[in-house]
Order: C-alpha cells, then sequence, then structure tokens
C-alpha cells in the first residue's frame, strides 16, 4: 500500500487543507470520488498518493508529511513498516520505548538525504511500539526485527540493510545481533544514537526502589508476566520481568550504566565489534543523570564494541531535535562509508 504518512503535530489548518483538497488520498477512498485523478487512484493492491498539486519526487511531501509504502511484515497486526523511497538498500529506524511511526524530528531530512543517496528509510512497528513495551521484551523485538528483514530479503531482494536505533532501540539492536539471526548477516553497519542506560535514569525516580524489589519477588514467584501496580511505570502496562529488565542492575536492558566495569560492558557489546558501528552520543541528553562523565562512558561503549565510531553532538538533547543536521550529517556520513559492498546470502 503506498501512502503519505502525516505526523499528528501537524496543524489542524494544515490537514483540513489535506483532507479537502481533490487529490486527497482519503477523501477519493472513503467518500468514493468518482472523479478520483491520477494523483489518487486505488486498486485491489495498492493506493498511489500525491499531494494536491505539489512535487511528487521526492520522500517528503511537506513538514511532517511523508510519501511511501506502508506495508505488513508479520502475522500480529501491529506488524507494519512505512517505507520512503524503493531502493534495494534499507536503513530501519528502531525507536525506543513509547516511539512508533515519525519518533524523532530527524527522520524527515534524513528521509531526504537517503533517498538521494538511493537509500531507503523504513520505520517499523513492534508488538513493543507506543504503550506494547511494557508488555514485551529484547527477545520479542528481536524476533520481529529479524521477521522484517526476511521481508526486505525474500520479497524485495535487498542488497543489505543498516539499523539505526534511537534510545531503547540501541538494546534491540545489540540483543539482535547477538542472536546471529540467519537474516542478521544482511546488516551491514549499526547506528546508536542515545544509547542510555534506562536503569541509571529511573533511579533517580522516588519509586523505583520499592518497584524493584517487588518485581524481583514476583519473578522468584513465577509471576514474572504479570502486570505491576500502576505506579512502576504510569505511562503503559509493564510486567514485573520487564520492570526488572529496564531497572535493575544487570537486569536484560542493562547495557549501557555507567557503573558497568569495562569487563561487564565487553561481555554485553564485546559481539558488536564483528558489524561496522556508530555510537551518536548527546551531550546534553536529559537521560543521563548529571553525576555521569558522558564523555568517558562514550569512550568506554566504544571500547566495549571493538573500536566503533564515536560521534559526540555537544548540547544535543536525547532525540537531537535541537541539533537534526548534526545528526543527519553523521548517519549519512557514515551509511555512505559502511553500506552494503556486495552482497552474502543469508540463507547460505
Amino acid at each position: 500500500m503506498n501512502l503519505s504518512l502525516t505526523s499528528s503535530t501537524s496543524s489542524s489548518a494544515s490537514s483540513s487543507s489535506s483532507s479537502s483538497s481533490t487529490g486527497s488520498w482519503l477523501s477519493g477512498i472513503v467518500l468514493g470520488r468518482s472523479d478520483r485523478s491520477a494523483s489518487a487512484k486505488m486498486t485491489s493492491k495498492s493506493v498511489s498518493v500525491g499531494g494536491a498539486g505539489g512535487d511528487f519526487s521526492g520522500p517528503v511531501v511537506r513538514k511532517n508529511q511523508f510519501r511511501g509504502s506502508l506495508f505488513k511484515y508479520g502475522p500480529k497486526p501491529i506488524q507494519v513498516a512505512f517505507k520512503t523511497g524503493d531502493y534495494k538498500q534499507q536503513v530501519i529506524f528502531i525507536g525506543g520505548l513509547t516511539d512508533g511511526f515519525l519518533a524523532t524530528e530527524y527522520l524527515e531530512p534524513l528521509a531526504i538525504a537517503l533517498d538521494q543517496a538511493k537509500w531507503s528509510l523504513v520505520q517499523l512497528l513492534m508488538s513493543s511500539s507506543y504503550t506494547g513495551f511494557g508488555t514485551s521484551s529484547l527477545r520479542q523485538d528481536a524476533m520481529e526485527i529479524d521477521q522484517l528483514i526476511s521481508h526486505f530479503i525474500n520479497k524485495e531482494d535487498s542488497e543489505g540493510v543498516v539499523l539505526l536505533g534511537h534510545s531503547t532501540g540501541c538494546q534491540d539492536i545489540v540483543h539482535y545481533m547477538r542472536t546471529n539471526a540467519a537474516c542478521s548477516r544482511a546488516v551491514r553497519a549499526a547506528i546508536l544514537q542515545a544509547p542510555v542506560s534506562d536503569r541509571e535514569y529511573r533511579a533517580t525516580l522516588p519509586e523505583t526502589p520499592a518497584m524493584i524489589d517487588l518485581a524481583s519477588s514476583m519473578i522468584s514467584e513465577g509471576r514474572g508476566s504479570e502486570l505491576m501496580p500502576r505506579e512502576a511505570d504510569p505511562t503503559a502496562p509493564i510486567t514485573a520481568y520487564r520492570y526488572h529488565s529496564l531497572c535493575a542492575y544487570m537486569g536484560d536492558d542493562d547495557m549501557f550504566s555507567s557503573d558497568l566495569s569495562d569487563d561487564q560492558l565487553k561481555m554485553r557489546l564485546g559481539h558488536m565489534s564483528n558489524t561496522p558501528c556508530q555510537v551518536i552520543f548527546s551531550m546534553g541528553d536529559e537521560y543521563v543523570p548529571d553525576y555521569v562523565d558522558k564523555k568517558a562512558l562514550v569512550e568506554r561503549l566504544c571500547r566495549a564494541m571493538g573500536g566503533a565510531e564515536k560521534v559526540e553532538i555537544e548540547h544535543g538533547n536525547h532525540s537531537l531535535s535541537n541539533r537534526v543536521d548534526e545528526a543527519v550529517n553523521a548517519i549519512i556520513d557514515f551509511v555512505k562509508r559502511e553500506g552494503p559492498k556486495g552482497w552474502d546470502d543469508p540463507w547460505s
């Protein structure tokens, strides 16, 4: 299905204008207009979309509105992905907790820059997207990432992918590459943007110690899949297992904490030395406690990954919304250098 993806942050005036135009895909489908033009056609397999009177050549129609293909990559209803461009090389963006489509502001200029370089940008929804993170796990995310890459290998003749993780999406990448799944051989490089410690951030919240004790007790009683009290995480339902994974020392999600020893970091990250990696660290990240020496931490993370490329964004916040150009330039430069250089069949 080809359509345009629009952010909910778009102005109401813009949305009103878009929905009332004769080129609107929504009005063409829902109202059943008989005068559908070439910019709004529906067949049994696809919907081609364009903005009224606009330029149809690029992946971005206007601010906060993408043009591309929406498709299913797995059996679950949530397992859909949105792709800009129609190229054989893909950058797959994996968001963090509560993220879904259009999770960061740099995705829009990144989609444009990748399109110019003949790469597609892919945003996926997983079982853990939006408020689903609390009842999911890194293991589940890894399985769904593998299904998406399998889709590109088998149905779109992919020549290789680059994984781009934001926040907890970085844990997803590290965990996925550790599985050594067949399709992971199609991963040519990995980018970790804002690989920060959920544990260290949540340790600054007053309720965390008591909730960790409760989660540990529930897990020891065989109730790890049961939900924690609401005060454990007011943003979403969360199981004892996932809370412990995110908040407890050496939990499954605990990969980037500053108090882990070099040996512990290497144990958790060392396998990434087999994949070209870039670490983009925001030096003004609001989710990193003030006591953490960010420069020392990012140096240790890169060393644990066997010498990953280090990019420090001065004054950058967690999502780099205040340093969009720097984020895009770093990502594009790395992708052009470390992207696919030939193809190894992951099924062989």
